[in-house]
């Protein structure tokens, strides 16, 4: 197991080259760790259908890091998170802001509770829910979404998690034109991003939305 973390270590270096972000040397060890875990609890769970670990290293945690200079409130909720993808690694971007990791299936609650246990992550709180009957105890500032849904069903979905104030983030591929052609009535595109992530085949977008009054 040695040996495969140095290895992901130097990827995750190089990977991460070309990239404007600060990342400290916890955060880099948590962030390996962490694909260690998925790696490991993938053979019972099959949490993600990328079994080789190299690949869930650029594919899940460098995909989900790129988003992390984007975050500028306090609360955030994943959708759909999964493993919880993108929230775990941006909570160890971002160990100021609290994340709540939403998904329907226990196991994968499961596994998120256990990366808090093992990561010391305290700013994670995996529930296990569907998201059109969450509501949350604290104001969330925003909704992340990366391969939860269209925009169109990521708002009818979530739009009961944020007011006016709150942003609706979705992580999407190429520009998605089309969806954002159906945006519904009483939402509006703030922000479009396009994420520079040389080791990706691929484009990559940020999609900011928000309610309009």
């Amino acid at each position: 197991m040695d040996d495969l973390k140095n290895d992901l270590l130097s990827a995750f270096d190089k990977a991460v080259s070309s990239l404007t972000l600060e990342i400290n040397e916890q955060q880099r060890q948590s962030l390996i760790d962490f694909v260690l875990m998925i790696h490991k609890w993938n053979k019972a769970y099959n949490l993600t259908s990328v079994r080789d670990p190299q690949q869930m290293l650029i594919k899940h945690i460098v995909d989900s890091i790129v988003v992390a200079p984007y975050l500028d409130r306090a609360h955030y909720i994943d959708v759909g998170t999964g493993p919880g993808l993108p929230g775990i690694p941006l909570s160890i971007m971002h160990p100021d802001k609290h994340f709540v990791l939403l998904d329907s299936l226990g196991k994968r609650v499961r596994f998120m509770k256990q990366a808090s246990f093992e990561l010391g992550l305290k700013n994670i709180e995996p529930v296990q829910s569907r998201v059109e009957q969450y509501s949350s105890d604290i104001q969330l500032d925003g909704v992340l979404s990366r391969a939860f849904a269209s925009i169109k069903d990521m708002l009818h979905w979530c739009q009961h998690l944020v007011d006016s104030q709150g942003e609706f983030l979705a992580l999407k591929g190429q520009f998605p034109e089309q969806e954002i052609a159906l945006l519904p009535d009483g939402f509006e595109v703030i922000e479009s991003i396009k994420l520079d992530i040389p080791v990706l085949e691929g484009e990559r977008h940020l999609i900011k939305i928000k309610k309009v009054s």
